[in-house]
């Protein structure tokens, strides 16, 4: 897992796990964006909106870890 830090959270990411719906990327295109290096950027976005988004991840992959 790779993880990925936003204030008082982590955002897990397993990339066996996922299932490349780009469900993430659509949402919230700021902070998800898998062509750059690293591809998660939270720094983008508020907290609330990255944990309403990583809600939405169909395959589990993306995860909130407090």
């Amino acid at each position: 897992m790779k993880t990925y830090t936003k204030e008082d959270i982590k955002i897990g990411w397993e990339p066996e796990k996922c299932t490349h719906s780009a469900k993430c990327a659509l949402g919230l295109p700021k902070v998800f964006k898998p062509k750059d290096k690293p591809w998660v950027q939270p720094e983008n976005a508020t907290k609330q909106d990255i944990i309403n988004q990583i809600s939405k991840c169909p395959s589990g992959a993306l995860s909130i870890i407090r």
